[in-house]
């Protein structure tokens, strides 16, 4: 399979700080599902990533595939490595579908 890469158009960034929070949320065991820590900006609407969305995007930069990015991410979180992938393999599928990835 073909690394993924990010479409060079869309303007985006780490929110490093609020990346912080929700790590030391994630740690403290809560749930943050919903808090954004990378911003998107595609044909002027902004979109936010969650965390785990946000590390997937950003792993996307056309050296990886998307076996490479579940198995970097199986190293840092305690998962069920059948859950992790379904779900890596469900966001880049979207991406793709919404034209934000392409495979390099």
């Amino acid at each position: 399979m073909k690394p993924l890469l990010r479409i060079p158009d869309i303007v985006w960034r780490v929110e490093k700080r609020r990346e912080a929070e929700t790590l030391d949320a994630l740690e403290r065991g809560e749930d943050v599902a919903e808090r954004g820590t990378v911003i998107l900006i595609i044909s002027g609407m902004m979109h936010q990533l969650n965390l785990v969305g946000g590390m997937i995007w950003s792993r996307c930069d056309g050296s990886r595939t998307e076996q490479q990015i579940i198995e970097e991410m199986a190293a840092e979180f305690d998962v069920d490595l059948t859950v992790l992938a379904d779900d890596v393999h469900e966001f880049i599928a979207d991406l793709l579908q919404r034209g934000w990835l392409t495979h390099g």
